[in-house]
């Protein structure tokens, strides 16, 4: 191990004295301090199947919003769903357990997000609706209640071009990239439907379901956009026309709405390390954090989150119907993660961003490591060998270090 790595992090390592929710928040201060200036910072993970990641962000957001002011927590999560459960967190409205099962991703029904959400509902019951935190989803995809929102929409105020709606019922499940159509059929379609709803506000004006029923017409475009994108771009096109830099870009554009739309929104990112990170990944795909980099600059900050060995969940190989199993990895010894493991014992956040600027000042952080990175599914029997490069100081503003992963706890099916 470079002896700056050791050097620097015993130097500027902030220990976490708990991930457990509702712990003091005296070793977050650092944290805040850094934050000062910022309207947006990205809470990124290395696997989506950890609990000591959620409980960790867990109380990271509670000492965001009381502490530090943040208005919104943004999910990488399904916009369409995600308004239903934001009506829980502001006013109480339905079951949280439910409602966290319908958000599109087996990453997020777990016992920990349903912790989570309720937390939210409990800060936000006796405040001024003003003052109370929102949830929202940033995914365009699996927009099932869109659908049945605009067909209920367009069933009250043209029930003649009812029927526009039901090509787009494929939207409720279809995945990004799962219906290839260079011709864009289905995407006129989407268009087409938020069209006559856009002429139905033109006419009536502004209204509280209007404005609902128009967001969500608006939900149904993006997601028809990726539904039909290619998984890969073709050769010779521009790498924005792949899915997953139209998933990112989509994503970074529903937090700059949060931002854009608000002087006083201060935005927290949940999502993958990848999505958070200030730079690309995959194939070289601009993150949903490099462009909101560019576009805000400093008021961005990037918090990967990282951890030393253990366990978590995923899915094996790419059968999407597999129930998520338990993944196993030890230190290791060519990682990032295993440097921050042996330089510093236990539970830690640094800041880079106060150091980073300088490569003199601490060489480490401007030169290539290796990180791992696993997403919903892994590979059945190499997993342990997924690694994502990364050069700390321009992909990410801070890392929070858990030395020990556990999986995290799925919601039983009964629960769905």
């Amino acid at each position: 191990m470079p002896d700056d790595i050791a050097r620097w992090l015993n130097e500027h390592a902030n220990p976490l004295s708990s991930l457990t929710p509702g712990a003091p928040a005296e070793d977050l201060r650092p944290l805040g301090e850094a934050l000062r200036g910022t309207r947006i910072v990205g809470l990124g993970e290395s696997t989506h199947g950890t609990g000591e990641f959620f409980r960790l962000k867990h109380r990271i957001v509670e000492f965001l919003v009381r502490e530090e002011g943040f208005t919104t927590l943004a999910m990488e999560a399904g916009q369409s769903a995600a308004h239903a459960l934001d009506a829980y967190v502001r006013y109480g409205t339905g079951s949280p357990e439910r409602l966290v099962a319908r958000l599109g991703f087996w990453t997020w029904r777990t016992r920990e997000m349903v912790d989570l959400v309720e937390w939210l509902r409990a800060h936000n019951r006796d405040l001024p609706e003003e003052r109370r935190v929102r949830f929202v989803g940033t995914d365009p995809q699996l927009c099932a209640d869109s659908v049945e929102a605009v067909t209920a929409f367009l069933r009250r105020t043209a029930p003649e071009r009812v029927g526009s709606v039901s090509a787009l019922d494929v939207l409720a499940r279809a995945r990004p990239g799962s219906l290839p159509d260079p011709g864009k059929g289905l995407l006129r379609r989407a268009e087409e439907v938020a069209r006559l709803v856009e002429d139905h506000v033109e006419r009536s004006g502004p209204g509280e379901d209007v404005d609902e029923a128009l967001e969500h017409a608006r939900i149904l475009v993006r997601a028809a956009d990726l539904v039909a994108r290619p998984l890969v771009a073709s050769a010779g096109e521009d790498g924005e026309e792949g899915v997953y830099a139209a998933r990112d870009r989509y994503m970074a554009e529903a937090v700059a709405r949060l931002v854009d739309d608000d002087p006083e929104a201060r935005v927290m990112v949940w999502a993958h390390n990848g999505h958070i990170a200030k730079g690309t990944y995959g194939d070289r795909v601009p993150a949903l954090g490099s462009r909101l980099r560019t576009r805000y600059g400093d008021a961005y900050y990037a918090l990967a989150l990282l951890f030393g060995k253990g366990s978590f969940l995923a899915r094996r190989g790419n059968d999407l119907r597999r129930p998520p199993a338990r993944h196993r990895i030890g230190t290791g010894l060519r990682s990032l993660e295993a440097r921050l493991t042996y330089a510093v014992p236990g539970d830690y956040y640094a800041d880079l961003r106060a150091a980073g600027s300088s490569a003199d000042a601490a060489p480490w952080l401007h030169a290539p490591h290796a990180q791992r990175s696993f997403g919903a599914n892994v590979q059945r029997f190499l997993y342990r060998l997924n690694t994502a490069p990364l050069v700390p100081a321009e992909d990410y503003d801070g890392i929070a270090f858990v030395a020990r992963s556990t999986c995290s706890r799925l919601l039983p099916p009964a629960e769905d």
